[in-house]
């Protein structure tokens, strides 16, 4: 059942970290330059935790290279100071370790974090991935232009009366941006941000407005499921669905829209305008995907972007007609047995009818031409591409042929098209004329994977139920799944102490009702079946019952060696094709 939005008091938890309770480690580094040859000559850092400083630490580090003059001159760091200092890798841990456990604060973080990261992999030693406050992008934030010129640490430490003037040494910058980022912290709380999370997400420029909304989170459910943003038309009464998504925990990914985490414009706006957010919890991740697609496709929400075309497909088929020819459509015919696709996109049917061109002396032209009356020949019939039918006579019969042949290439086998294009494209090989065999092969790709795409579903769409099984989350659980004719029809999973046999009977005694097609292909969308086809070949997953045949044609899926066998016209050896074993109604309970 949906969980409406709430919009109560959060909870501490929802809350985030009191600011009180976290320990900062302000520091700040000195180096050679800002180049990527540079390197660290002083780090200086100081430990705070509720307004007090609790530790400090610093020290020199010899570069092992020479310290420009400028630099000396700015820092007052010379090489001969150095000279005697420890190098890196005897200091750097020295720091990670003093940092441990706190927020790392500098005053353009992206510096100062940059080198060290850098130097944690000079050194071979992992970046702890510390939580990072940039007290440059607070202070934007947080201070006009009336106020400071500029977000200098010099500036900001005059404005906020540091106890420290910084001078370009590390502890002393470490100390005064203390006090900058205290007088920062002062600042924003009269603007509700009261803990580690809100600190960020101001930083980050996340609106009050869009923080104030994380409390929708608060009572979603901590489990897998679908979530859906809402949005409620003032006076109308119409609730219009604005975005649809999946999770393993919707109340964590709900929450993360809130935060400044998420960097999406369109979703920043998606929240900015909705009223709500409701979820559906599932008993399986497939259930997840599943109920996921089927709510984009129902509503169409504006702000997805995948899945919002389930049914706008593209196919190729073979027309009935005196002389049959390919056609693109939009809409799959009854007969199943003259159809190639789906394809999400023209060029791409284009692409795969080309490559039947390719292979079959096939017309192109779209004029209905008379089975009494002969029509002059095209420019293609000239050059020997077209069979010409048109002008009767013998070529009807030979037309004839080849649209059988057309027909068992788009049924199952795609040998008869590999086979009649792989004297063209050996030729091409042999000349060097490489991209335009590129292109031949493009089409040959684009057109034995539709096909093996399109028997991949219809398998499923022959079986009028499969119940499968795979190992849950949890031990001795199990996710049961329900499909009739490719569409999901139940799902759940079963409990530790519950015979997972015991669990599928129950969710084929209350799995949907499902009516076979009558069109060949499932009875849900394309995306649909392909999301449980790919469960179902996932390893592990185990069949306990099957009515009907989960198969492909023998000489649909080939194998690497076998594809360039035939497309190269050499006659293979000892190949192996890929085929699913063929099963009508069986049991396999046992199994599980």
């Amino acid at each position: 059942m949906p969980s409406a939005a709430y919009r109560s008091q959060p909870s501490l938890d929802d809350l985030g970290t009191p600011l009180s309770e976290v320990i900062f480690t302000v520091v700040d580094l000195e180096t050679t330059g800002g180049g990527d040859d540079a390197a660290i000559t002083e780090i200086g850092a100081v430990r705070v935790r509720g307004g007090e400083v609790v530790g400090e630490f610093q020290s020199l580090i010899n570069p092992v290279s020479h310290i420009p003059a400028i630099i000396a001159v700015l820092t007052g760091i010379t090489d001969q100071m150095v000279a005697g200092a420890p190098r890196l890798p005897a200091v750097l841990p020295a720091f990670l370790e003093f940092a441990r456990g706190s927020v790392l604060v500098a005053h353009n973080a992206g510096f100062d974090i940059g080198f060290l990261k850098r130097g944690c992999t000079q050194i071979a030693t992992p970046w702890p991935g510390f939580p990072v406050i940039d007290t440059v992008a607070l202070a934007r934030q947080v201070l006009v232009k009336d106020e400071v010129p500029n977000c200098k640490l010099s500036t900001l430490a005059q404005h906020f009366h540091a106890a420290t003037s910084p001078n370009h040494r590390a502890l002393a910058d470490a100390r005064a941006t203390v006090d900058v980022l205290h007088g920062l912290i002062a600042r924003v709380g009269n603007l509700g941000v009261s803990t580690l999370e809100d600190l960020d997400e101001f930083s980050h420029r996340v609106s009050p407005q869009r923080r104030a909304k994380r409390v929708w989170a608060q009572s979603l459910p901590a489990e897998a499921g679908v979530y859906c943003f809402y949005s409620d038309h003032t006076g109308s009464g119409r609730r219009e669905v604005l975005y649809v998504g999946k999770s393993v925990n919707i109340r964590t990914r709900v929450r993360s829209y809130f935060t400044a985490s998420e960097k999406r414009a369109r979703m920043e706006e998606m929240v900015r305008v909705s009223s709500g957010v409701e979820a559906f919890v599932c008993a399986t991740p497939l259930e997840a995907e599943v109920r996921e697609l089927r709510l984009i496709r129902a509503h169409q929400p504006r702000y997805n972007r995948r899945s919002r075309r389930q049914d706008s497909l593209l196919w190729v088929k073979l027309t009935s007609e005196a002389f049959p020819r390919l056609s693109i459509v939009r809409t799959p015919p009854s007969d199943a047995a003259r159809v190639l696709g789906p394809f999400g996109s023209r060029a791409a049917a284009e692409e795969a009818m080309m490559a039947l061109f390719d292979a079959f002396a096939l017309r192109r032209c779209a004029t209905r031409l008379s089975a009494r009356k002969p029509s002059p020949s095209c420019a293609l019939g000239e050059m020997g591409r077209c069979l010409a039918p048109c002008q009767l006579g013998t070529a009807v019969d030979d037309y004839s042929r080849v649209v059988e042949q057309v027909r068992i290439a788009l049924g199952a086998d795609v040998r008869r098209v590999l086979d009649g294009v792989s004297e063209r494209l050996a030729r091409l090989v042999v000349q060097q004329r490489f991209e335009e065999a590129a292109a031949l092969r493009r089409r040959l790709d684009t057109y034995s994977s539709t096909v093996l795409r399109l028997e991949r579903v219809r398998s499923l769409a022959r079986c009028a139920q499969i119940v499968a099984a795979a190992p849950g989350p949890l031990s001795g659980t199990w996710q049961i799944h329900v499909i009739r004719h490719g569409r999901l029809a139940g799902a759940a999973t079963s409990r530790p102490e519950q015979p997972a046999q015991v669990t599928a009977r129950e969710v084929v005694a209350a799995a949907e009702t499902v009516t076979a097609p009558t069109s060949g292909l499932p009875a849900c969308s394309i995306e649909e079946a392909e999301r449980v086809a790919a469960w179902l070949e996932t390893p592990g997953v185990r069949i306990i019952d099957i009515d009907g045949e989960w198969a492909w044609p023998l000489h649909v899926g080939l194998s690497d060696a076998l594809y360039a066998s035939h497309a190269l016209g050499r006659a293979p050896q000892g190949c192996v094709t890929q085929v699913n074993v063929s099963t009508t109604r069986q049991t396999a309970a046992s199994a599980v």
